[in-house]
């Protein structure tokens, strides 16, 4: 066991979350060393080898998917065809990105023809603006090709990475709680999810075909899932029953569970919401959930039906800006 390194040393010297480390095992992508002795996983040098790998693919973006057919394949066909691939698509995003500059120069030229402080010009540019509206999506635009409509192609193809923001509202509901939990006691054997699991026939689908949501805070999290109507429990120690208020939530979805795919998420979702009506509603937690395939089976089995990846939906709850 000498030359094995523990997995908080590993999430040290890589700068890595023990959550992440889980996460590539989970899909295959890395192996951990367990003993009867030790609770916690260690990695050999083949492992950190291994992580190695995967830290540069996933810093160059790729995809976990694309990086379970690298490990699988034998040779480095796969990796080249990914990686030529990846140059590919960052040729077309450069192409994209000067065409959008051209086109925002355009609107500039425009804009600089005529005085903000004169109120005539003033119309005269809010009239431009509706003609614009109007009739840019069939005319050409100073004589170039760019128009409206390929503006808008151009940068939903420059966000395609990145889902769009949905605004949702969860209804309220009466659900069965595991209390603030470390994320070990919740995941380990036995643990608050294996106990909360135990009622399952006694829960029901909230939002988007997920019947559970977790809500991380710190070092800890809480897990919830709402009860149908009507349902009375006697005892369910050491869980308990709560209300969960519900409000509007601001959601978009991450694919692949790894620290940075979510992060890029949420960045996403807090910059659409300075651009909103809208602001944090800090008197309600962030909370997440991920569907499955088959509730019924196991926790993996969408992976294992060949889906290739997680889906996680996130909600950071909102409110309507006071004025």
């Amino acid at each position: 066991m000498s030359n094995l390194i523990k997995i908080r040393d590993v999430s040290s010297k890589y700068d890595i979350t023990a959550r992440t480390l889980r996460y590539y095992e989970d899909m295959g992508l890395l192996n951990s060393t367990r003993s009867e002795d030790v609770a916690y996983r260690m990695y050999d040098e083949t492992a950190i080898r291994r992580l190695e790998q995967i830290l540069i693919l996933r810093k160059l973006n790729i995809s976990i998917k694309d990086i379970q057919r690298i490990f699988k394949a034998s040779g480095s066909d796969v990796v080249l065809d990914v990686l030529g691939k990846k140059v590919e698509n960052i040729d077309e995003e450069v192409s994209l990105l000067h065409e959008l500059k051209n086109i925002v120069l355009d609107f500039i030229r425009e804009i600089e023809s005529v005085n903000f402080t004169d109120n005539a010009d003033i119309k005269q540019l809010y009239d431009k603006a509706k003609e614009i509206e109007t009739q840019f999506v069939s005319v050409d635009y100073i004589g170039k090709p760019s128009k409206v409509n390929r503006l808008l192609e151009i940068t939903e193809k420059l966000d395609k990475k990145v889902p769009d923001v949905m605004v949702v509202r969860v209804p309220a509901f009466k659900a069965i709680s595991s209390g603030d939990q470390t994320w070990m006691d919740i995941f380990k054997k036995g643990g608050y999810m294996f106990q909360l699991w135990q009622y399952y026939p006694l829960y029901k689908q909230v939002m988007f075909d997920c019947v559970d949501f977790i809500l991380p805070k710190n070092d800890k999290a809480e897990m919830i899932c709402a009860l149908k109507d009507d349902t009375t429990i006697e005892d369910i120690s050491p869980l308990s029953i709560t209300d969960f208020p519900g409000g509007l939530y601001a959601m978009a979805v991450s694919i692949d569970e790894d620290d940075e795919s979510i992060q890029k998420v949420h960045d996403k979702i807090n910059r659409w919401i300075e651009n909103t009506n809208f602001e944090l509603d800090d008197s309600r937690d962030f909370m997440f959930n991920m569907p499955f395939l088959d509730e019924e089976n196991n926790f993996n089995n969408d992976i294992e039906k060949g889906l290739g990846y997680k889906q996680m939906q996130r909600y950071v709850p909102i409110k309507l800006k006071e004025e």
